[in-house]
């Protein structure tokens, strides 16, 4: 599983014994909270069961771990389905916001849908969801508004590197050399 460090936690891929950790964050989220990243209306229920799918099948969950061990933040990576492209989400809970901790997983989602060969990405919130919007133009989507929704789109550069074996790209690296 992918970990990076700081003084102040961890980043590491959740597993299936971890849902609990990204269902327990999801559920500590505050009303507005909920709703930017819901882009609605969520409640307990449907947080529970919507964290369960995440881990049913190939979506890849990102937490930021603090030092007490609990997820305070975290990141979806939703593979790509017919003519769409992956969908990434993210949460930060209130008193962890502003702190550098969207950049971290943002970049941690960016890097496994490089290694994944996802050539686009896309991410959706509401109107009023700013800073999300913010987070994301920094890693230069771009968004377009419909209704009440802003969808923004994220070309990702091909870097056929990260997709060859370790094993293989140095195989290849020796062969060169002689």
């Amino acid at each position: 599983m992918a970990r990076a460090s700081n003084a102040l936690g961890t980043i590491r891929e959740l597993s299936g014994r971890d849902a609990a950790w990204h269902r327990d964050h999801l559920l500590r989220l505050d009303p507005q909270g909920r709703r930017e990243r819901f882009n609605g209306v969520a409640d307990d229920r449907f947080i529970t069961a919507y964290s369960t799918r995440c881990f049913a099948g190939r979506t890849r969950v990102f937490a930021w771990i603090d030092q007490d061990g609990i997820a305070r933040g975290t990141a979806e990576l939703h593979p790509p389905a017919a003519d769409h492209p992956a969908d990434i989400a993210f949460s930060v809970e209130p008193d962890f916001r502003n702190g550098g901790i969207g950049t971290a997983l943002f970049e941690t989602v960016m890097v496994a849908a490089r290694y994944s060969r996802f050539p686009e990405l896309r991410i959706t919130s509401t109107a009023g969801n700013r800073p999300m919007r913010a987070l994301a133009r920094k890693f230069g989507a771009r968004f377009t508004f419909e209704g009440g929704d802003v969808t923004g789109l994220l070309a990702l550069p091909v870097e056929p590197a990260l997709a060859v074996p370790r094993q293989h790209r140095e195989a290849e690296e020796r062969a060169a050399a002689l």
